[in-house]
């Protein structure tokens, strides 16, 4: 009979441990036993180079056991290559060839299987190739080909779903998923390879609609959006969807660091392709700097809303060289919307007390400095001595980092001058 033990606790609740009893350890035997039978048999097979539907089908069984056994991912890429999908003909290409989808076909697109249940089911293996049939053109061959390579693909894409909703951060089902993806880019028609790529972009979406934050999915859905917009999908840029799709997950979720992330990249290419003129750039750079300030007044302890705030100001301060989204604002252009921007998180000490603000503070000042060329002032270096010691007494973990910041400015020398007039004003 099991026993319960009591355990250590975590968040003040006791954690609880039963002891197995005899038939659920045989059970577990039997189990891992049957696993590595079939994890030799799929060794051995691929070993001999047997590449049939009935070995496919052990590595269905396999990888939904444990789907991160890459070499199994890797032998099951060599089965399709070798046997199970078409060999294109000489001189011919997935652009010009034809394609009906067969009325008898079975597929499940991706935005379907992803709302499916979780299933436990072999899929059926793909056939064997078979020789085209007497009297058939190149042309029929090549229709037949992609019509087999279509159910077959979409049938790899379907079998991936339900191992993605138990595992969405197994980086080799991803991978092999994206592996899929590019055989359909060679050996379909280009129409029909970009169908199953916005497809693709559905699924991504709903992945991140269920966690709006997983950066894994972020940078696929990057990777999906980059291939639909090359030449081999027939693609252009899709930077004006792809912004607006940042700003609908900004207003679901003020904290998605990754929304903010990608939509920092693709400010540059959105004003380029826009052909915006030195005012509308402007207008965009104030509209930009408006969302984050309303944001911070929100959530001034976001991380993440500091990262976006941070960026449009190096924008302002790092400018040579790097793109930039005001490239002809002059410097005392510049030095302004500094200014404000620190007045503005100046403003946020009066009802909250942050590090982050601190820490932003402190970046601004010596970033109006680096601007102007010049070293702080004595109110600016009264200022930093003051921001810094209350970082010291906020965040102590990092206090050598304060230290060191306040020896590399010349800052010591001041503090320890102005005496209890520094701890005065930090309390």
């Amino acid at each position: 009979m099991g026993t319960t033990q009591q355990g250590g606790s975590q968040h003040g609740i006791a954690r609880t441990s039963r002891a197995r009893t005899e038939d659920e350890k045989l059970q577990e035997l039997a189990k891992i036993e049957k696993y590595r039978q079939l994890e030799d048999q799929v060794r051995f097979h691929a070993a001999q180079n047997n590449y049939t539907p009935e070995v496919f089908q052990l590595t269905s069984k396999l990888l939904r056991l444990n789907p991160e056994y890459y070499t199994i991912w890797n032998v099951r890429r060599r089965l399709l290559i070798s046997g199970l999908l078409s060999k294109p003909s000489a001189g011919s290409s997935p652009s010009t060839a034809s394609f009906s989808t067969s009325p008898t076909a079975t597929t499940t697109t991706s935005s379907d299987a992803s709302s499916s249940s979780l299933s436990t089911a072999t899929p059926p293996a793909p056939a064997s190739p078979t020789a085209g049939r007497s009297g058939t053109t190149a042309d029929e061959d090549g229709s037949q080909g992609q019509n087999k390579d279509f159910d077959i693909l979409k049938s790899e894409l379907g079998f991936t779903i339900p191992l993605l909703l138990e595992s969405p951060k197994c980086y080799w089902i991803w991978s092999y998923r994206l592996w899929i993806l590019r055989q359909a880019i060679q050996r379909l028609q280009t129409s029909v390879a970009r169908r199953i790529w916005e497809e693709e972009l559905g699924l991504a979406s709903k992945m991140l609609t269920k966690d709006k934050r997983n950066f894994h999915a972020w940078g696929y859905r990057r990777h999906v959006v980059q291939q639909l917009e090359s030449p081999e999908l027939g693609g252009t840029s899709m930077a004006e969807p792809e912004f607006e799709y940042t700003t609908k997950m900004i207003n679901a979720d003020l904290s998605n660091f990754s929304a903010w992330h990608s939509r920092s990249k693709l400010i540059p290419r959105l004003l380029d392709e826009r052909k915006a003129d030195d005012e509308a750039r402007k207008a965009f750079l104030d509209k930009e700097l408006g969302l984050i300030r309303d944001a911070l007044n929100v959530g001034p302890e976001d991380q993440s809303l500091w990262y976006y705030h941070h960026f449009l100001m190096l924008n302002l301060v790092s400018f040579v060289g790097h793109p930039t989204i005001t490239p002809a604002f002059t410097q005392e252009d510049r030095v302004t919307y500094v200014l404000r921007e620190i007045e503005g998180v100046k403003e946020l000490l009066e009802d909250y007390d942050d590090k982050l603000i601190y820490e932003a503070l402190l970046d601004y000042t010596l970033y109006l400095c680096q601007l102007e060329e010049r070293q702080p002032e004595a109110g600016e270096r009264a200022d930093l001595v003051v921001w810094l010691r209350k970082l010291m007494v906020i965040d102590p973990m990092r206090s050598g980092r304060w230290t060191d910041m306040e020896k590399n400015y010349g800052l010591m020398e001041r503090r320890l001058s102005m005496g209890d007039e520094t701890v005065a004003l930090v309390h």
